[in-house]
Parts: C-alpha cells; sequence; structure tokens
C-alpha cells in the first residue's frame, strides 16, 4: 500500500514493445545513477527515479581520490567496508540484469566522462548535505550540462531534509526538542514509505566499463581487522543486525547507555554508507512507538537527531570549522606542548582514567565507540584536559567506521557546550561516576584494560584508590604500565567553569583552522 503512494506519485509510462524499443534506442532512454552513500538496490531514491523514467539504466560508483587522498593512512576499515558492500551490489545489480561500474579517480571528472561515453540523457543521484559534498555536486552539475546532460539528486539518506522541517517563522530549528515534536507531526506513512525499485528493476543495464569491483590493492589500500571483527557488511550485514536489533528493541531504553550490554543497533556504520533504508528503520520504530512502545520511541528520537543534525549541518555550514555559538569561538582552549602531550596520552588510551581509556581502546581497536562513552570520552577531553572539540572531532573523524560529519560536529559540539540544544557549560561529567553509573561491575573496562582485570569492583574505576595493602592481600597488583590520572577532575572542573566565564567577559582569539579531515 505505503511502495503504492510513493509509485502514484509520478505519470506512468504506457508503452508497446516497439516503442520500448525505439526509446531504449535513444539518449533520452538512458540514464546513469550515480551511487555514493547509498549502497543498496532497495528503497533507493535516485535508482527509482532514474528506473521509472528511463529504459536503460547504468549504476557507477566511484573512489574518489579527493577522499581518499586525505585519509592519514592507507589502511582503512571504511574503504574495506565500501569494497565488500560494493562485491554484494554489484552482485545484487548482475542478478536483475545490471552491473555497477566501479571508478578510481575524481568523481568530479569521472562521473561527466562515463556519462558521455555511456551517451546518457540524465544522471541521477542522493542528496549529500556536506558543504565540500555539495561543492563537488555543483561542480558535476555543470560539467554535466556543459554536455547537455541532465542532473536529478533526490532526497534519501533522511527523512526530513533541508527545509522541510521549520519554526512557525519559517527558520530552522537550534532546538532538538522543538525539532523533534515538529518532525512528529510532519511525520507520516507517505515519508517513510520505501521506493519499488524492483518494479522496474529489467530496465537496469550492464555498461561495457562494468569490469568488477577492484581490490583493495588495485586501488591502493592493505586489508584491515575488518573480517576479525566479524562486523557483518553490505545489504546482508544490515539486514542481519536490524533483524537481530528488532528481537531487542523494546529494551533500548532501558540498556542503551550500558557499554558492557547488547543494547545498541549497531547499524551506524550501515546508516552512513546506506546499505541499510532509514525509511525501513524508521517506519518500523515510528508504528512500535504509536503502540507505547518505549524503547521504540527512544530509538526513533536517535533517527530523529540525525535529521536534526543533518539540517544543522546544511543550513549553518560554519559548524565545520567554527563553533554554532559564535561567542564560544573566542574561548581560550589549551595549546602548545603541554596541551599536546595530554591530547596524545587521550589519543593513545593513557590517561589514567580506566572508562575513558577503556572508550579510547575500544575506538583505536574497532572503529567503533558506544554513544555514551563518546559523551564521556568528548567531555573529558573538552572539560577535563581543555583540548578544543575540533581536535577531538578530527581524531574521531579519523578513526569511526561510522564516521559522519554532521553528527560527529553534533556531538562533539554538543559536549564541548558550543554546538546547538548543547549540554550547558557547567553540565562536566565525572568520569568515575559516569563509569560507576554505567559499567558498575568494570566489564566493559576489563575488557579492554586487561592490566586492570584483576582489581575489584570497588575499585575498577578509580584504581589510584586502591590501598598498597590490598594489591599484596589480594594479588591484584595494577600494572605498572598503567598510568596514574593526567589529570584531577575536581581541579579541571573548577578550570573549565572559569575557562567558559572568562569567555562571557572577554573575548580572545578565533579557533585553530585547519581540523578537517579526509572524509569517506
Amino acid at each position: 500500500m505505503r511502495a503504492a503512494r510513493r509509485d502514484d506519485c509520478c505519470t506512468m509510462w504506457d508503452m508497446n514493445a516497439s516503442a520500448f524499443a525505439s526509446a531504449s534506442a535513444s539518449r533520452d532512454g538512458r540514464a546513469l545513477v550515480w551511487f555514493r552513500r547509498d549502497l543498496r538496490n532497495f528503497d533507493h531514491a535516485a535508482l527509482y527515479h532514474a528506473l521509472r523514467k528511463h529504459l536503460q539504466v547504468f549504476c557507477v560508483f566511484v573512489f574518489d581520490m579527493e577522499i581518499l587522498g586525505a585519509l592519514p593512512t592507507r589502511i582503512d576499515r571504511r574503504v574495506e567496508f565500501i569494497r565488500e558492500s560494493l562485491v554484494e551490489l554489484d552482485a545484487a545489480l548482475r542478478r536483475d540484469g545490471g552491473a555497477l561500474v566501479v571508478c578510481h579517480g575524481k568523481a568530479r571528472e569521472e562521473v561527466p566522462r562515463l556519462a558521455a561515453q555511456l551517451d546518457v540523457a540524465a544522471v541521477y543521484c542522493n542528496h549529500d548535505y556536506e558543504p565540500q559534498a555539495i561543492e563537488r555536486d555543483a561542480d558535476v552539475a555543470h560539467r554535466l550540462q556543459a554536455l547537455g546532460i541532465v542532473f536529478n539528486d533526490f532526497k534519501d539518506q533522511v527523512i526530513f531534509e533541508r527545509s522541510e522541517v521549520l519554526t512557525q517563522a519559517g527558520k530552522p530549528f537550534g532546538v532538538f526538542t522543538a525539532y523533534k515534536n515538529a518532525w512528529l507531526r510532519l511525520v507520516n506513512d507517505f515519508y517513510l514509505s520505501s521506493y519499488p525499485v524492483g518494479k522496474y528493476a529489467e530496465r537496469l543495464a550492464v555498461a561495457p566499463q562494468a569490469k568488477g569491483v577492484p581490490t583493495l590493492q588495485e586501488i591502493g589500500f592493505q586489508a584491515t581487522n575488518l573480517t576479525e571483527l566479524r562486523l557483518p557488511v553490505g545489504m546482508s550485514g544490515g539486514a542481519q543486525l536490524f533483524d537481530d536489533f528488532t528481537e531487542r528493541m523494546d529494551l533500548y531504553k532501558d540498556t542503551r547507555d550500558f557499554p558492557a550490554v547488547k543494547g545498541v543497533s549497531y547499524l551506524s556504520a550501515h546508516l552512513r554508507f546506506g546499505t541499510v533504508s532509514i525509511r525501513q528503520l524508521a517506519r518500523h520504530a515510528w508504528q512500535r512507538s504509536m503502540y507505547g512502545n518505549a524503547g521504540a520511541e527512544t530509538w526513533l528520537s536517535e533517527l530523529i537527531w540525525r535529521d536534526f543534525y543533518h539540517q544543522i549541518l546544511f543550513h549553518h555550514p560554519h559548524v565545520v570549522e567554527h563553533a554554532w555559538k559564535a561567542e564560544y569561538d573566542d574561548i581560550r582552549w589549551e595549546s602548545g606542548p603541554a596541551a599536546d602531550a595530554l591530547f596524545a596520552a587521550w589519543c593513545e588510551a593513557r590517561t589514567g582514567y580506566p572508562i575513558v581509556d577503556a572508550a579510547m581502546r575500544q575506538l583505536n581497536q574497532t572503529g567503533f565507540m558506544h554513544n555514551r562513552l563518546r559523551m564521556i570520552a568528548a567531555s573529558f577531553l573538552t572539560k577535563d584536559l581543555g583540548i578544543h572539540w575540533l581536535r577531538g572531532e578530527r581524531y574521531f573523524a579519523a578513526q569511526l567506521n561510522d564516521y559522519d560529519l554532521a553528527a560527529n560536529n553534533g556531538g562533539w559540539q554538543w559536549a564541548a557546550s558550543t554546538g546547538c540544544d548543547a549540554q550547558p557549560y557547567f553540565r562536566i561529567f565525572n568520569p568515575v561516576t559516569q563509569s560507576e553509573r554505567f559499567d558498575p561491575h568494570g566489564k566493559f573496562i576489563r575488557r579492554y584494560l586487561p592490566e586492570l582485570a584483576k582489581l575489584p569492583d570497588r575499585y575498577i574505576h578509580a584504581p589510584w584508590k586502591l590501598p598498597p595493602g590490598l594489591r599484596i592481600d589480594h594479588g591484584t597488583a595494577i600494572s605498572p604500565e598503567y598510568p596514574a590520572p593526567i589529570v584531577d577532575h575536581a581541579a579541571a572542573r573548577e578550570t573549565t567553569l572559569s575557562r567558559f566565564k572568562l569567555n562571557q567577559e572577554e573575548p580572545f582569539s578565533a579557533p585553530p583552522s585547519g581540523y578537517r579531515t579526509g572524509k569517506v
């Protein structure tokens, strides 16, 4: 029923066999779909619209050298995740009579070149909301226009985008709760309905350039520990994780904050690369929330946060380099060799605070960090160490499998109290009490800090408090490799309060620039 509503929104084609063959042979009958962060062949807006309007549809993905070249290392789990997901996507397209052309070069050059070679009438893709991507797409559209080829793009990775959810004054929201309420008033079956791609799948075509998906080595990268981590990839991996989460969704509200518990969905990387459909996920949560399911309602709120941060990035692109609240661009963050040493200790899990170090080891070893731990780690860097949030945002950008500029930037600015609807600056996470509350028995800490595994629960959160005699009597000696705390939380808290109060009285310098990193 919902799929039909999507299908009914456009004019249907009605052709006899000869007309179909004639249109297929003409330029107007051919189109190219450019896959980016939407690596699936179902419920795909651009693919659906191309298949519906054209009689031969080719597909392309570009390993964009402008993105890959900016990555800090040639060993990147995200590149491997994409590559493995493309293998599955190509196989799925071939089963339907199509195939995926995979290019390695600059997307702004490769897409127009391929479109010209295939003599298509139009190129289709889905919207991207990051400033660099918007600029790239504008360039591609301009190059295509010079070739007489139309550029069509569509909403696909969010439920509501850009200016679809506005205040009564017609302005973008800056407060999440008000945005969420407006989002919930606006949403209905149509916005959550799927695009029936399969109905027109026979129009997929194989381009001569479709030679299969290159290996990692062929694009200049090396294998990671992705297989060892057993992270499910591709559409099948996303479906597997979603099916598993639907069995646990009822408990999400109660379990989502405990990193040692299987409480979250683990779908973030799949949402980032579009191997799942946001409409399918939101529809499932929305329908269950309508029956008063607290877990589904809480998870739906997280999906709405995702939409919220994307519209913030679109309307306020300055947040990429600056605080959303302009007055916080003048904060005196710590700098110099001492600050650099503290930052290195944070990155390398040497802070002496077990919950922070365990979180950073999880990130460094797996490319994933539990959401509660992201808040704790970010608060510690900005509020305990006084390091500029952009440095932490950049480090997460380089490490996270699910790195998404809008969400990562929004989360860091929330933790640093510089963003929209952010945590007030005087609310500062205590890493010990956070640890005691959300990892009470130290199960998560022991997993990633085995040198502390034998500590009693009472001391696992603050090992420096362990009496010397107890170390001997119970055989729980802390490994000499585990450091003492690099900062006193109580003193750091007072410094942070002064830092923000000073900013309200005395402007200082703008934040450092150039903290962006390459994105995949």
